[in-house]
């Protein structure tokens, strides 16, 4: 097959001839992995909504939902309602907690299908709040509305507090409220700025040694309340430094798209096991999830060299995903979804699909094929045929 794309400038075009899809063969069911590992999920915008999609949301429910089971089948668990899923950008508080139902109910369905759901504040402007104490409610209600419905808390990270606390006690005490109310261990989730500038100086410094070791006493003060952190600074060694300081039952649960690789691998290096490797909790999963799930499997078998020849070309194509602006990574793995066939339009929550240009979307279907990660190849350059010619490329 082949499709002639943009160059990286957009000044020229040239034929590219695609590569077969990967050999690897995704995870047989019931198989067990030795990490646990996440995918945090996109939701399919409603194309067909009579809405005014930067202003309000319409979800495509069947399609959502089809997506989680798909990645179930692969042996991955779903972060629900997470940034992936456009969580504050677009997606709102009550459409999330419906998301949330609708999700958990598929799960009850589905074997051996777990879920764990943003629990976040987002449904508090942060020009409303006030205090530390709004915040506190803040969470106080949707942790409330999301434990009503079974599920288990991913804690995330609120432009709230960023914006009232005036120091690492504020962080600590929030979040003292949240662990000694929460049913079950959680997850807490940090989010550097690069994802959201909005969260800048999170856990009370801009200076990241100070802030980990805020959210490392926030751990120690509640260790059997957390099972793990999520942490998505895209810096590797600030992942490793953190996870060799985490109590024996806490885990890392790597956020980092550029490096996950060779984080989940591990390095051996500490006295537990929690300190020595990586557990996942990614949004890239979503785009690359045949994969990541042929990898988990080699590892589980002890095969770490085919762990890592599988992984290691999916990385050129989670950092071109993630590129800066890195909050605008959601359009490219939507972009996979829809060139692999598993929604039928290219179009996002709020719009978002115009947030990457024509080059962008040319370097990633290349990157992408690198990758053994073009499922149809017939149906992807159709597809893309039909995208450069809305471009005005034919």
């Amino acid at each position: 097959m082949q499709i002639t794309l943009p160059s990286a400038d957009g000044r020229s075009l040239a034929p590219y001839t695609l590569r077969a899809p990967g050999a690897f063969a995704p995870a047989a069911p019931g198989t067990r992995f030795n990490r646990i590992a996440f995918s945090a999920a996109h939701v399919v915008a409603d194309a067909r909504a009579a809405i005014d999609p930067w202003l309000q949301c319409a979800v495509d429910w069947d399609a959502t939902i089809a997506y989680r089971q798909r990645l179930w089948k692969l042996g991955l668990r779903v972060a629900e309602a997470m940034d992936t899923a456009q969580r504050g950008m677009g997606l709102d508080w009550p459409t999330s907690l419906e998301l949330i139902r609708r999700s958990l109910d598929a799960a009850r369905d589905h074997p051996g299908a777990l879920v764990a759901s943003g629990c976040g504040t987002d449904h508090l402007a942060p020009e409303n709040a006030r205090s530390v104490d709004d915040v506190i409610r803040a969470y106080s209600e949707q942790m409330a509305a999301i434990e009503k419905l079974g599920g288990r808390l991913i804690v995330m990270a609120s432009r709230a507090l960023a914006r009232v606390a005036k120091s690492p006690a504020d962080y600590e005490r929030v979040y003292a409220h949240v662990l000694s109310q929460a049913r079950e261990p959680v997850i807490l989730h940090w989010l550097g700025d690069m994802f959201d500038p909005a969260l800048a100086g999170y856990w009370g410094s801009a200076d990241i040694p100070r802030a980990m070791q805020t959210a490392l006493d926030v751990i120690a003060a509640f260790p059997h309340k957390v099972d793990g952190i999520k942490i998505s600074l895209l810096d590797k060694d600030r992942e490793i430094e953190m996870r060799r300081r985490l109590p024996a039952n806490v885990r890392m649960y790597t956020g980092d798209d550029f490096n996950y690789a060779e984080l989940i691998a591990g390095d051996g290096v500490g006295a537990h096991a929690n300190q020595q490797q990586s557990d996942a909790l990614l949004g890239i999963f979503d785009a690359i999830a045949p994969a990541a799930s042929a990898a988990l499997a080699a590892l589980a078998a002890g095969d770490t060299a085919r762990f890592h020849a599988i992984l290691e070309p999916t990385v050129p194509l989670s950092r071109h995903i993630f590129k800066a602006p890195t909050r605008f990574y959601k359009t490219g793995v939507v972009f996979m979804a829809w060139i692999n066939g598993h929604q039928d339009h290219f179009a996002m929550v709020g719009g978002q699909q115009s947030t990457r240009s024509l080059p962008h979307f040319a370097e990633l279907f290349r990157l992408a094929d690198a990758a053994g990660l073009i499922e149809q190849p017939d149906l992807a350059v159709a597809r893309m045929k039909t995208l450069l010619a809305l471009h005005g490329v034919t």
